[in-house]
């Protein structure tokens, strides 16, 4: 019985490793993509003067940040299941250990008191050979597990030695992690400051707004390129269609069916609308592929049907973006999003938290950017969503 538990806690231990390891990979990921658009990001600012382009280039390095911080803070949480597991494992086996010891005791004690003959003795003053065959067994099995005993207690000094050294190496990890949480925050909170300072001097220069407008469109078709890399992405299709085959959550409502029945994915007003918008202060037109929703900061932004998660990445004027694939061609995008609840890979429901409403990459403060997409071309989410 104490080698099983000793076995399970040793199983157990690999699978908390193997989670932190995972984890630790992507932080390692997200910190070398930090650094290269740091680097993009300071060449460019160099030769650019532009506020436009200097508050594009601060979204994306916050995006990255906040995602950083978001890592950061489930490896602490890993790690604090971590500490309380192996605190939980060393008191196990601590008891096992002082069973086991206690049991140990009372046999040498017992075998002293008696003065008991040596096992040869015992045998050679067997009434018959029946007795000393039988006495012969009776002392083996005695024997063994003696020294099974003895072998489990100096197995479970082993483990406790081993359980307190990952302890205090977990422990040095959260402190360290502690530390890495407070400098990336400090730098997001200078960063963020630089970009308001940035957005009211494109807010008062309409050579700016229109450097930004003209930034945002290039947003628009890197956002295209994405969705048709997913369309063609034939290893991702595959990959989605054993997550789907696991879970047959998806199997229940098909996306085409319910025009006009879709929840709303955040609460607020459409401040714009889908298509061709006028600026009457810049006196032109741009393209919008979805609607923009004002709504309060931090306010929840849910799923509006079950699906994949395919991408969560930065795009130029549209912020941190998260798309997910709902299956039959259909995906809808989410901008401008904060303090994402998710991972690539994932599976959502319907009305699932994915994000927050969040400033990211837009001038008009908190807003969602949402779009439809349905057989690679743009729909009107508003024709798709429900009547509010």
């Amino acid at each position: 019985m104490f080698l099983s538990g000793l076995i399970l806690a040793q199983q157990s231990q690999v699978d908390f490793e193997k989670e932190l390891k995972q984890q630790n990979s992507a932080i390692q990921s997200l910190r070398n993509e930090i650094e290269a658009t740091k680097k993009r990001i300071q060449s460019e600012n160099q030769k650019e003067k532009s506020s436009s382009k200097r508050v594009i280039n601060l979204s994306e390095e916050i995006s990255l940040l906040q995602r950083l911080v978001k890592e950061i803070d489930k490896e602490e949480k890993l790690l604090v299941a971590d500490i309380t597991h192996t605190e939980s494992q060393i008191v196990k086996s601590e008891v096992e250990l002082d069973t086991l010891r206690v049991r140990y005791g009372r046999r040498l004690t017992k075998m002293y008191k008696k003065g008991q003959l040596s096992n040869l003795e015992k045998i050679l003053s067997s009434t018959s050979w029946r007795q000393a065959i039988y006495r012969t067994k009776y002392l083996k099995i005695i024997s063994d597990l003696d020294q099974k005993t003895h072998n489990t207690i100096r197995s479970l000094l082993i483990e406790i030695g081993k359980q307190k050294l990952n302890l205090e190496a977990a422990l040095r990890k959260k402190r360290r992690l502690k530390k890495d949480r407070e400098v990336t925050l400090i730098s997001l909170r200078s960063k963020k400051r630089k970009e308001q300072r940035e957005l009211v001097k494109i807010r008062q220069s309409q050579k700016e707004l229109k450097t930004y407008l003209t930034e945002k469109q290039a947003g628009v078709k890197q956002l295209e390129k994405i969705i048709a890399n997913i369309q063609d992405d034939i290893a991702r299709v595959e990959r989605e269609a054993r997550i789907r085959k696991q879970q047959q959550a998806l199997q229940s409502k098909e996306f085409p069916k319910l025009k006009g029945q879709l929840a709303w994915p955040a609460e607020g007003r459409v401040i714009t609308k889908f298509g061709r918008q006028w600026n009457p202060k810049l006196k032109t037109t741009t393209e919008n592929p979805g609607v923009d929703i004002k709504g309060k900061p931090g306010s929840e932004i849910r799923t509006v049907l079950g699906g994949i998660v395919t991408t969560i990445t930065f795009i130029r004027g549209f912020g941190t973006t998260i798309i997910i694939d709902h299956g039959n061609g259909f995906y809808t995008v989410y901008g401008h999003v904060t303090n994402i609840q998710t991972n690539e890979d994932s599976q959502v429901r319907g009305g699932d938290v994915i994000a927050y409403m969040g400033d990211s990459g837009s001038i008009n403060g908190s807003q969602l950017h949402f779009e439809i997409w349905g057989q690679g071309k743009k729909l009107d989410p508003e024709k798709w969503l429900n009547k509010k």
